[in-house]
């Protein structure tokens, strides 16, 4: 008869989290296989799609992936990842739910000469995935085309965005252009299911909402 301890929750209950490798705290979560799934596979094929894909950019459409997984357990699996995810990893990455928080993020072009387009990805939870220059302008002008944008978004898996542009000149008047911009990337955002959190525009000391 099987020895109990060497079943993942038992062990984890009797020696402790530290004891379990990666794959048998997967195990644990999991619980147990369906009819003709063994668990311990379940598991093994589970870590190795979060190991290509990456724990920060999985997604539960990813977890369903897995052989095995079906919804209810793909639902658990999950929400103990992003439980983790909004406790731990928001210690080094930001959580942008204020314009006063992008705006930190965009000390970089505050006092550049040009018109510099800065994308700003976004998970579920508003954390900082990744902040990229789409386009450098001119003095007056900075062109940007909602494939540039939703690029790097889709790769990002992105939740939502944040646009945003410096103006060389010091002016914080939104412009025919900046709307034109904001309207352009709000309504191909709401195609693509990726939603437009604001387009900020930043000075060298000071930043507006083009919303």
């Amino acid at each position: 008869m099987r020895n109990k301890r060497e079943l993942p929750r038992e062990k984890l209950s009797s020696l402790g989290a530290e004891a379990l490798t990666d794959v048998e705290l997967l195990q644990a979560v999991i619980g147990s296989g369906g009819k003709g799934n063994d668990f311990k596979q379940i598991a093994k094929n589970l870590n190795s799609v979060i190991q290509k894909i990456g724990a920060e950019k999985l997604t539960i459409d990813d977890v369903k992936s897995v052989k095995g997984i079906g919804d209810a357990k793909a639902t658990v699996v999950f929400a103990a990842l992003e439980f983790w995810r909004r406790k731990h990893a928001k210690q080094t990455r930001p959580i942008i739910d204020a314009p006063e928080k992008a705006a930190e993020q965009l000390n970089f072009i505050r006092n550049k000469k040009q018109e510099h387009f800065v994308l700003l990805t976004l998970d579920g939870a508003r954390r900082l995935i990744k902040s990229r220059v789409i386009t450098v302008g001119t003095l007056t002008a900075s062109l940007v085309h909602p494939r540039e944008v939703f690029a790097p978004a889709i790769e990002d898996r992105a939740a939502s965005i944040i646009i945003a542009h410096n103006h060389p000149s010091g002016s914080l008047d939104v412009s025919a252009k900046d709307r034109e911009v904001t309207k352009l990337i709000r309504e191909a955002g709401e195609l693509l299911g990726i939603h437009l959190d604001d387009h900020i525009i930043i000075t060298g000391d000071d930043f507006a909402s083009a919303n």
